[in-house]
């Protein structure tokens, strides 16, 4: 798979290769689908600024995100800077490739055109995949951590970066979008069924019981419960079915920058002892890793 800023060469076997439309920024490509905060009323881009009928206005950061959240301070605890420079680190080192390749296929699948959402886009490394696959789509990589609004503002030439609140609800218009996609992040189901177009898809990635298992114990880390897939589906089922299932499981090997960056990247991240580092000294230099996932496609 190419870097995250280059955009795909090879034509795509099955489907007629399309000629993408040009914007000059990202922003353009995906402003008629976005929502005001304040109002709910459509916007226009002017002047580096996303502005509705009403007169809000939005800036877009010097660092090419633009901020939609409003009011009181977030209650939301994003991912901050060190918990993205680990999670770039691992992920550019292509451990977690056959999942980004999975979540792309997923994403790309029957609809090469379009607009995709990610919501908890984190570095925007999965969105970014699901660009490459979909070569005259755009993505909206949307999270609520400013650290990650500013990585994922460069993952893709396609790709526009929302700095927001998912249960403040999306700052998206209704039925605007073909497909959502969300990697390991909370989601907020009555929204993504709110912003997707009938038929659309909703692509959702869960770790499974046996996900990093090598390492859960021996570091403290925060493991997933066995019946997270099942619980999910009972979640979506009262706007969404489920169309589709694969699970993704492989050995990676890691070294202890490896691991040291696979748990400061996630959830234990937050509840890592100080010891961590120790813990990981003693650790073999390098060890087998089990990655598992599971890629769900839900149709509204």
């Amino acid at each position: 798979m190419n870097g995250p800023d280059h955009e795909a060469r090879e034509a795509i076997p099955g489907r007629t290769p399309r000629t993408p439309t040009v914007h000059a920024t990202p922003l353009a490509a995906i402003a008629s689908a976005v929502a005001c905060p304040e109002c709910r009323a459509g916007v226009v881009l002017r002047d580096r600024r996303l502005v509705c009928e009403s007169g809000h206005s939005f800036d877009l950061a010097k660092q090419g995100y633009v901020s939609l959240l409003t009011g009181a301070a977030t209650k939301m605890t994003g991912d901050t800077a060190d918990m993205l420079d680990a999670r770039a680190r691992f992920q550019s080192a292509g451990h977690f490739d056959p999942i980004a390749r999975a979540t792309a296929e997923a994403v790309a699948d029957g609809a090469p055109t379009g607009t995709i959402l990610e919501i908890g886009a984190g570095t925007g490394y999965y969105l970014a995949a699901g660009l490459q696959a979909a070569p005259a789509a755009h993505g909206i990589a949307l999270d609520v951590s400013k650290p990650a609004a500013r990585r994922a503002a460069r993952a893709h030439s396609r790709a526009a970066s929302i700095l927001a609140d998912v249960w403040r609800g999306l700052p998206i218009r209704d039925h605007a979008l073909d497909r959502v996609l969300c990697v390991f992040a909370p989601r907020n189901p009555a929204e993504v069924a709110r912003v997707l177009r009938p038929g659309g898809t909703f692509v959702v990635v869960t770790p499974t019981s046996r996900h990093l298992g090598e390492l859960i114990a021996p570091l403290g880390m925060v493991g997933v419960q066995t019946d997270k897939d099942a619980r999910l589906t009972d979640a979506l089922s009262a706007d969404f079915r489920c169309t589709g299932s694969v699970t993704v499981e492989y050995d990676m090997t890691l070294d202890h920058t490896s691991i040291a960056n696979v748990v400061g990247m996630g959830p234990s991240a937050h509840h890592a002892a100080e010891s961590r580092s120790d813990l990981i000294a003693a650790l073999p230099e390098t060890m087998p890793v089990t990655a598992s996932v599971t890629v769900t496609v839900y149709q509204r």
